[in-house]
């Protein structure tokens, strides 16, 4: 009886006492959640994928990745800092570099694979991943690039990790129920270069994953009576 009456105080503590995801989240509307600017020039980093190409000499054309210190090595001219430099700022000193060895340097600068663009998406959903931003993605998107939801994901309270204008991380709450109801489509928002999307698993996922960690060792040592014995008692 005593082992009983336990396990049923633990068990309704564990039920009572799952509370909301993140209490210090902003809610939509606050400065940082609205819909991304129009994009700006793209500036390079490191993991990006470059080619540069020569008209007039293809024999000296190249796809090179940026290395963690925000170079490239080109043939002839060698290590060049890319880092923080757009494309179009990029062509013209590699132009500039390859006049000292050529007649006519005519260059051509692509960013293939923009790593800057990084989003990723984890928690309750179906493949974890990193994803490219090649357009303008919503949060429910991204989550439907990761397979979607788990069956215990929590959809009304997902968060967003961001970094603000002073570069500072800030969480955003979104519900995005709503969302996919149709009832609030303001809190689809828009993700932005390097967001962090949480999908947080559900009050009821939370018991049971407890319940599964918990009871499974209770029941080895008390036996099954005692499980059999409250289910009677409800």
């Amino acid at each position: 009886m005593k082992t009983t009456l336990f396990l049923f105080l633990v068990i309704s503590f564990g039920l009572c006492g799952c509370g909301a995801y993140n209490k210090s989240a902003v809610k939509v509307g606050a400065p940082g959640t609205g819909a991304p600017a129009c994009p700006g020039v793209y500036r390079i980093v490191p993991g990006d994928k470059i080619s540069v190409k020569l008209f007039y000499n293809p024999d000296l054309n190249q796809d090179v990745t940026v290395q963690p210190d925000g170079t490239i090595s080109l043939l002839l001219v060698h290590e060049v800092r890319v880092a923080g430099l757009s494309s179009e700022e990029l062509r013209k000193i590699v132009a500039r570099d390859y006049t000292k060895y050529l007649q006519q340097a005519e260059v051509s600068v692509v960013v293939r694979n923009a790593a800057g663009n990084k989003i990723f998406v984890g928690g309750e959903v179906a493949k974890p991943t990193m994803e490219l931003l090649g357009g303008p993605t919503t949060v429910l998107q991204a989550v439907y690039m990761a397979g979607g939801f788990l069956p215990g994901a929590r959809t009304d309270e997902v968060i967003v990790f961001r970094r603000g204008a002073d570069n500072k991380p800030f969480q955003i709450a979104l519900n995005i129920k709503d969302a996919m109801k149709g009832v609030d489509l303001s809190q689809d928002i828009y993700l932005q270069p390097y967001d962090m999307v949480i999908v947080p698993r559900s009050n009821i996922a939370d018991v049971d994953l407890w319940v599964d960690q918990y009871l499974g060792r209770t029941i080895g040592v008390f036996g099954n009576e005692v499980l059999m014995y409250y289910y009677i008692k409800q």
